[in-house]
């Protein structure tokens, strides 16, 4: 059975699907600049992986609640408008974060749910967006081009931060770093005006959305799907940065860390959009997630930064074989789903609460773990534990049909 087929036929793109790809390569690379270093800025005025999870936690607490505003607001007004509202509330973010300076650690409540309701603004539209100027027979091809601006950014974006802080005094190295963010957030929103309006009308149906899933065995698989897979997001998407930081104690160390990593998700996606069919979707998934869960065994045995580096080889490749395959059965599910046309904000509302129930869910596991267990003994445990689940992702979606 052949994953890769030889070639793909030429498909033709709108300007709004063109300006959604700028949009998301400016997000990707104002994010990597600064989102890695965040986490550590934090650890360094503190030292406590307490503070670490609970500004995460609070991030993933605000989001669905913020995706729930926003998509409710979508049925009114322009979701244009909405976009921008999530990316003006990322660009206040960093300027709180400059703001408070070396003091941002006693304010990891608000930064969390600041950065949160920029999200939930910023991906519901963002999405809905996604889900109308792609058709199934674009929607790989968008999502790869989206992974590989996004694998560009997490190359470029950490290796620069990286050396600015370490060529600069330390804070005045911070400080320009979310400076950067702040501009590029402010060239997305400049963006988001070239788009066609879009707007949506009728009653808010996210009740009969949610139900939804006791009649359609496709959605109820797929929120499964993406519940397991925001579990392992909830804690790596922080444990690794530390661990990084901890082992080398140096921003450009942890820069080049997630250079490598970008490297080669950005090979990796171009193969993946180009070659992986509809077809061979859920194979795809299958390994892609296989390799995922394999990488965390890695941690099982004392870690360098060696064994680190090649942790961030397999996942950089692993993850676009996972990802984009992924996200696109997911819209072509929605699209076939009871009322698609009308109730696509629902589905995609629903679709984000249950990621970040298994990011919330992680979170507090780690919260209680490490407040009665040794960090160094607990940490590899529950990396283990939750570090199967994009690969638990493809048991939920190995019997959806579309």
């Amino acid at each position: 059975m052949q994953l890769f087929p030889s070639k793909k036929p030429s498909i033709p793109v709108s300007r709004d699907l063109k300006i959604l790809l700028i949009i998301g390569g400016l997000y990707a690379l104002s994010t990597f600049i600064s989102n890695t270093f965040v986490n550590v800025f934090l650890w360094k005025q503190s030292g406590d992986y307490m503070d670490i999870a609970t500004y995460n936690l609070f991030i993933y607490l605000l989001q669905p609640i913020s995706f729930f505003v926003a998509g409710k607001c979508v049925k009114h007004v322009d979701r244009t408008l909405i976009i921008r509202i999530g990316v003006i509330f990322l660009s206040i973010f960093y300027m709180v974060v400059l703001l408070l300076g070396e003091k941002a650690v006693n304010y990891t409540y608000m930064l969390g749910a600041i950065l949160g309701i920029g999200y939930g603004f910023y991906w519901l539209a963002y999405n809905v967006l996604t889900f109308e100027v792609t058709e199934p027979e674009t929607r790989d091809l968008f999502n790869g081009i989206l992974g590989s601006l996004q694998s560009f950014g997490g190359m470029v974006g950490p290796l620069l931060a990286g050396y600015i802080i370490t060529l600069m005094d330390n804070f005045k190295g911070y400080s320009t770093i979310f400076f950067l963010s702040f501009f590029l957030f402010f060239l997305a929103i400049v963006c988001s005006f070239y788009l066609k309006k879009r707007t949506a009308t009728g009653r808010f149906f996210i009740r009969e959305v949610f139900k939804e899933r006791k009649h359609n065995t496709n959605w109820r698989s797929v929120l499964f799907a993406h519940l397991t897979q925001g579990s392992r997001e909830g804690l790596f998407i922080f444990i690794i940065t530390i661990w990084v930081y901890i082992e080398t104690n140096s921003e450009l160390s942890l820069g080049l860390f997630n250079f490598l990593i970008s490297l080669c998700s950005f090979i990796s996606y171009y193969f993946v959009s180009k070659m992986v069919s509809s077809k061979k979707r859920k194979a795809a998934i299958f390994y892609g997630g296989l390799a995922l869960y394999l990488a965390v065994l890695l941690f099982v045995f004392p870690t360098s930064y060696v064994t680190i580096l090649l942790y961030g080889v397999i996942i950089g490749v692993s993850f676009p074989l996972f990802n984009v395959p992924f996200v696109s059965l997911t819209y072509d599910i929605i699209g076939k789903s009871k009322n698609a046309g009308n109730w696509r904000v629902e589905y995609i509302i629903i679709r984000e609460v249950f990621i970040n129930i298994g990011r919330v869910l992680a979170i507090i596991v780690f919260i209680v773990s490490v407040s009665f267990l040794d960090p160094i003994f607990i940490i590899p445990v529950l990396m283990l534990v939750f570090g199967g689940g994009n690969f638990l992702s493809y048991f939920f979606i190995r019997k959806t049909s579309i």
